[in-house]
């Protein structure tokens, strides 16, 4: 038996992969554990979207080296720096695996340890947690809108959706595992199908997933211009689909957007949200921003300001520009100073901590259907999660005050009672 660990860094989407490789190893011959020491070999599933994100993977890779085991470096850092990793690193026993040679890691695996029966990678053969109430189903893969501050077109290709026939096969095999909260992903999930059919879109398959009778039917990472009516229409149509909206605006400067390279602007993203609040007046808006991106202006900064007070965001991400090689902005003059991008940041985020908190306000007595999520023995409350809140750790989180035994999974109606500013907190109707 041989024992592995493996450490999950970055996106959902990374956790899919993670899970589709832990699939991979027999259980009768591997044994998964979280203590690394007791590990024959580790896995270490990177991102190298940002520079951030790149420092946290290159110090988790430092720190496992004490352990003297073989190591598989997977995911985007793999994927953009191979070579340079292993130059840098120059250890025989980091084996860095980029995501294009995903089809032949089980023969990289089993030549490493000397065995034969790991599997190949197969995202219709993943590993889920314990009891899983709550999966990622990816859509699509890869991004052809080819921004100019983004490395997703480099690290995952171009855009390629999923047949649908795989998609709605996982998502039955997914609903018998018992899932309850289903959500799908993609770097763009809203130009689904476009690719492959003629008349089959994100909307069609939203509406044959919602007919399977998931309790939650969640839908992240759309891209704003592939956005209208009949979608939202689609999103209305069904209860179990909840009305939330992830729009990743990146900025309302028309002037920043066009450097961009972002097929939007701010009337129209404007337009977009009166749409959809006059269609679903509940509907969670959740965005995310780019600030101190190269030649950005105080007043086009102001100008953003001014965008995320008129629309008051339920929930709000924020970063400062990551200068990427390879992505196009990298070369733009006009860069911004890391002062300059930071204090810009620390505006932006303190003007939504008070929207999210004006926001949090107007939930107070609403009474909501939830999932049980989370139950920490030391405390007096679980986590729960509604329409309200993504599973990705950018929203807030439902509290809901112990006052009887739940379990994970379990669904509960609950009635909202107080909130912070981002995080409400609930007792059981």
């Amino acid at each position: 038996m041989y024992r592995t660990s493996l450490i999950s860094l970055g996106c959902a989407k990374n956790e899919i992969d993670s899970e589709i490789v832990l699939g991979m190893l027999p259980l009768d011959e591997f044994i998964i554990t979280q203590n690394i020491s007791e590990a024959d070999f580790i896995i270490v599933n990177t991102c190298g979207f940002i520079l951030d994100s790149k420092k946290e993977s290159i110090d988790v890779i430092s720190e496992l080296e004490q352990y003297r085991k073989e190591i598989f470096v997977i995911g985007c850092l793999s994927q953009r720096y191979q070579k340079d990793l292993e130059k840098s690193f120059d250890n025989p026993r980091l084996h860095f695996v980029k995501i294009d040679e995903y089809h032949r890691l089980n023969e990289i695996i089993n030549e490493v340890l000397g065995v034969k029966n790991v599997m190949p990678f197969n995202p219709l053969n993943r590993l889920l947690p314990p009891h899983p109430y709550s999966a990622y189903l990816r859509i699509s893969e890869g991004c052809s809108n080819h921004c100019y501050f983004c490395a997703i077109p480099l690290i995952r290709g171009p855009f390629r959706s999923r047949k649908k026939e795989d998609i709605l096969f996982e998502a039955k095999w997914l609903k018998a595992k018992g899932v309850k909260e289903i959500i799908l992903i993609s770097q763009d999930s809203s130009h689904y199908g476009i690719d492959l059919y003629d008349n089959y879109r994100i909307e069609d398959l939203l509406e044959e997933i919602a007919k399977m009778n998931f309790l939650m039917v969640r839908l992240l990472y759309l891209y704003v211009d592939a956005i209208d009516l009949p979608f939202i229409a689609t999103m209305k149509k069904y209860p179990n689909i909840m009305p939330y909206f992830d729009l990743p605006f990146q900025h309302a400067s028309n002037r920043i957007l066009k450097a961009m390279n972002r097929h939007g602007f701010k009337e129209g993203y404007l337009a977009l949200i009166k749409k959809i609040k006059e269609a679903i007046p509940r509907a969670i808006l959740r965005s995310t921003f780019i600030v101190g991106y190269p030649g950005e202006t105080k007043e086009d900064f102001l100008e953003l300001i001014d965008f995320i007070s008129e629309v008051k965001f339920d929930h709000l991400g924020a970063f400062t520009y990551s200068k990427e090689e390879g992505t196009v902005a990298f070369n733009l003059p006009k860069q911004i100073n890391e002062k300059t991008k930071l204090a810009r940041l620390k505006t932006l985020m303190n003007l939504q901590k008070k929207i999210s908190f004006q926001k949090n306000k107007e939930h107070i007595g609403e009474r909501m259907e939830a999932l049980v999520v989370n139950d920490d023995p030391n405390l007096n409350y679980y986590l729960v999660r509604s329409y309200f809140n993504a599973p990705d750790g950018v929203d807030g989180n439902i509290y809901l005050v112990k006052q009887k035994d739940l379990k994970l999974g379990e669904v509960v109606h609950i009635k909202i009672v107080d909130c912070s500013e981002y995080d409400l907190f609930a007792e059981l109707e």
